[in-house]
């Protein structure tokens, strides 16, 4: 398959290029659920991250904004293109709320899109994804699928079918990764990294202690995951630098949770 020069370039920004990995922070949550700790200053989060070694941050044309910085290690930057918030009466259907275009003038190294798989509203997320992977095409930009399994067919949305749909709907529309669940086991994810030809990221979801965490990066490594794009429980961590810096262990070293953990605690 041919990748442009562009892509290719940028694609080099969002990862580790010894690996092919990435670790990614999401900062998207003011647009759907507000301020809430750890956002509220987003330059200071976005030091502390890239300080741990992230390979890139993401969010909505807000962060480059008023989450620039002036200091500090680089760290690529992933623009956010769709949105909802919890006070709408559907906050699962999302729109796009950015182009592609208009991400390359702000300076992203790439865009995502969220999509939830078995909404309602399913076919305009498609049909905007399908708009978007288009785009990023002509203009050599990555783009990262966020591709969650939520509708009322799903009664489990970390069940591994569904989670295998949604992941292959992401690679076959375009997507250079596709976020979505972590199934619970490497047995059962391994599935889903077989049946997606695009590198997958596993999302954090809720905020788990630490040794939880670190486990669920370590058995999805194992599985084939090519790294992760977890948000919450990094930047409410008490030090994200070093949560950062564990994490990033496990992903391009090899680190086992415990070690992590170990690397974690003593400082």
């Amino acid at each position: 398959m041919f990748v442009s020069i562009g892509k290719a370039v940028r694609m080099e920004r969002l990862m580790n290029r010894n690996t092919g990995k990435s670790v990614i922070v999401p900062m998207d949550h003011g647009v759907s659920v507000g301020p809430i700790k750890g956002l509220v200053d987003m330059s200071e989060t976005v030091d502390m991250v890239a300080e741990g070694g992230a390979n890139a941050v993401l969010g909505h044309i807000g962060l480059p904004r008023y989450g620039h910085r002036k200091y500090g290690k680089d760290i690529g930057l992933i623009l956010h293109l769709s949105a909802s918030s919890t006070l709408s009466p559907r906050p699962n259907k999302k729109v796009l709320v950015n182009t592609v275009e208009n991400a390359l003038r702000m300076g992203a190294d790439g865009v995502s899109i969220h999509i939830n798989v078995g909404d309602y509203n399913e076919a305009e997320m498609l049909e905007d994804f399908g708009k978007v992977a288009i785009e990023c095409s002509y203009w050599g930009m990555p783009l990262i699928a966020m591709m969650y399994p939520r509708g009322e067919k799903i009664k489990d949305e970390k069940d591994v079918e569904v989670v295998k749909i949604a992941a292959r709907i992401g690679a076959e529309l375009g997507a250079d990764f596709v976020k979505t669940n972590y199934t619970g086991d490497p047995d059962s994810f391994a599935k889903v990294v077989e049946g997606c030809p695009a590198p997958i990221l596993i999302a954090g979801g809720s905020k788990l202690n630490e040794e939880e965490m670190f486990k669920t990066i370590e058995d999805a490594m194992q599985a084939g995951a090519k790294g992760l794009s977890i948000g919450r429980n990094v930047f409410q961590h008490k030090n994200p630098s070093l949560f950062v810096k564990a994490a990033c262990a496990i992903v391009h070293e090899n680190l086992t949770a415990k070690e992590a953990l170990e690397m974690l605690r003593k400082g």
